[in-house]
């Protein structure tokens, strides 16, 4: 019989992913979803518990009934203008849910979670790339409330025994390469599906927020990782639990940079269509360079990013995104 992970947010884009991951490794993920931000048509490998993070008892008793031995916990906002205009709300539902979620691991005694996490906790780094040693200093609530759980698991191993590997994604992009599930927010916010949506003619235009950093074409670089890859670190996260080793907050990233530009030149001849843009005044909070040191999670999780070179991930969410939009219109 598979092991069974509750996956929460599970339905959304990097949970989705982490679940087809896991099933293809011989787990049983668990969906643990409110769809308040996930997509039904996203849950296709495992079971399904419709509830709320903030309802401990549905939470223990989808743990019981399918007798979970671990968590990997997605189920986040993570719009940080979104966050900065509404705190409470992020405060509520990605610390307090989160609390809520430890509580109900404590009554049923499952002692492992892979955590979401982000580099927005590190806020605007001094230097790059950024190594796990960097100063946490996040500028928004969404940054902060990612670090208050990394904190709080800390402490619930040192109490508790709670052991957790908590994973600093950097920028998630692309799709699953078979096509079957990929990136949808609703709003919009992420680079390239905003570019991907422009070259479909679904966009008129995509806005470049701030051409005068110090780069080299003026436009902010990221580090950008293909969600296969990041779904692939959760298993082996996982693993690295199962096996009694230590907890770890480790960096998920490629240790490359492209810009704003880059992208769209990169997505105008993947897809052969020309993308328009706009320059836009930079963003309150936005660093120039954001790109991750992974060595550790190398050394520690024998991971590496094998397909977030920047032409896959544009081409695997392109075939997604003609897909999806085949997909909308209706006959007649």
């Amino acid at each position: 019989m598979p092991q069974s992970v509750l996956v929460t947010g599970g339905a959304g884009y990097i949970g989705s992913h982490a679940c087809k991951i896991l099933a293809r490794a011989g787990y049983q993920p668990i969906v643990f979803d409110n769809f308040s931000r996930g997509h039904r048509e996203a849950v296709r490998w495992g079971p399904l518990v419709e509830g709320d993070l903030a309802d401990r008892e549905r939470l223990i008793i989808a743990l019981e009934t399918h007798q979970v031995t671990a968590v990997m916990h997605f189920a986040a906002y993570a719009y940080v203008g979104e966050s900065v205009a509404d705190p409470a709300m992020y405060y509520r539902n990605n610390l307090g849910g989160s609390l809520s979620l430890l509580e109900a691991m404590r009554a049923t005694r499952v002692d492992k979670i892979v955590f979401s996490s982000t580099c927005a906790t590190y806020g605007i780094p001094a230097d790059s790339p950024i190594r796990e040693t960097a100063t946490q200093l996040p500028v928004n609530p969404y940054g902060e409330t990612k670090l208050a759980i990394e904190r709080a698991l800390r402490w619930y191993e040192q109490a508790y025994g709670l052991r957790s590997v908590s994973l600093r994604y950097f920028n998630a992009a692309g799709a699953d390469p078979e096509g079957e599930i990929g990136e949808l927010h609703e709003p919009e916010t992420h680079l390239v599906p905003l570019v991907l949506q422009t070259a479909l003619g679904q966009r008129s235009h995509i806005d470049v927020y701030g051409t005068d950093y110090p780069t080299g074409d003026g436009t902010a670089i990221r580090d950008y990782i293909h969600v296969q890859d990041l779904a692939e670190a959760h298993v082996r996260a996982l693993e690295h639990l199962r096996a009694g080793r230590e907890s770890a907050a480790l960096n998920l990233g490629t240790g490359y940079g492209h810009s704003v530009r880059e992208v769209i030149a990169a997505a105008e001849a993947v897809s052969g269509r020309n993308i328009p843009w706009r320059a836009a005044a930079r963003r309150p909070g936005d660093a120039p360079v954001l790109v991750a040191d992974a060595s550790l999670a190398t050394e520690q999780l024998g991971w590496r990013a094998q397909r977030s070179d920047l032409h896959t991930i544009i081409r695997t969410a392109l075939t997604w995104h003609e897909s999806h939009a085949r997909r909308q219109i209706t006959p007649g």
